[in-house]
C-alpha cells in the first residue's frame, strides 16, 4: 500500500470516527466506507475501520448491513478482529427486550420554541432579568402570653440522673 492511500485512508477514518462520536450517523458510514475501500479488507487496520462502520451502521439504522459485514468480519485473518466481529454479530443478534413506558423518560420537542420570543429563551445570556427581588416579610412578634413558662421539671430529673451515672462510675472504678 503507498503511503498516499495510507494517508488518504487515515483522513477518511478519522473524520468517519469524528463524525460518529458527534452524533452524525449518516457521514460517519460514507466517511468510513470510504475508508475501508481504501485499506485491504483483511488488514488490521481495514478490520478496525470496518468495526466503527459496523457500529455507524447500527447507529444510521442500517441494521441489516451491519450484520452482513460482522459476518463477514466474524471471518477475518486477524484473530482479534475476528473476535470482536462475532461479539458485535451476537450483540446485533440479540432480540430486542420490550421496555416498560414507566422506565422511559420523555424529552420534550425544544425545536418548537420560536427563537425569536425572549420569553422562552430561558437561560439565555442575552435575556434581561425582569423579575423583581422578592420581599421578605417583617417577622410578627411573638405573644408572650401564649409562651408556656411552667417548669417541668426537666432539669431535676437530668442532673439527678447525670449525678447517678458519675457515682456509679466512681463506685464501680475501684
Amino acid at each position: 500500500m503507498s503511503s498516499e492511500n495510507k494517508e488518504k485512508f487515515l483522513i477518511e477514518y478519522q473524520a468517519g470516527k469524528a463524525a460518529f462520536e458527534r452524533g452524525d450517523y449518516r457521514i460517519a458510514v460514507q466517511r468510513l466506507e470510504a475508508a475501508s475501500a481504501l485499506m485491504g479488507r483483511t488488514s488490521r487496520l481495514g478490520g478496525e475501520a470496518q468495526m466503527w462502520l459496523v457500529t455507524a451502521y447500527e447507529a444510521a439504522g442500517q441494521k441489516t448491513e451491519a450484520i452482513a459485514l460482522c459476518q463477514q468480519l466474524s471471518r477475518h485473518p486477524d484473530p482479534e478482529t475476528s473476535k470482536e466481529g462475532k461479539r458485535l454479530l451476537y450483540i446485533l443478534q440479540a432480540p430486542q427486550l420490550a421496555r416498560p413506558s414507566e422506565w422511559m423518560t420523555k424529552i420534550p420537542d425544544l425545536g418548537a420554541i420560536a427563537e425569536s420570543d425572549p420569553k422562552e429563551r430561558r437561560g439565555s445570556v442575552n435575556t434581561v432579568a425582569t423579575r423583581k427581588p422578592r420581599e421578605q416579610p417583617e417577622p410578627k412578634p411573638v405573644d408572650l402570653t401564649q409562651v408556656n413558662t411552667k417548669d417541668n421539671q426537666f432539669i431535676w430529673v437530668a442532673l439527678l440522673a447525670l449525678t447517678l451515672t458519675v457515682g456509679g462510675l466512681i463506685w464501680f472504678s475501684f
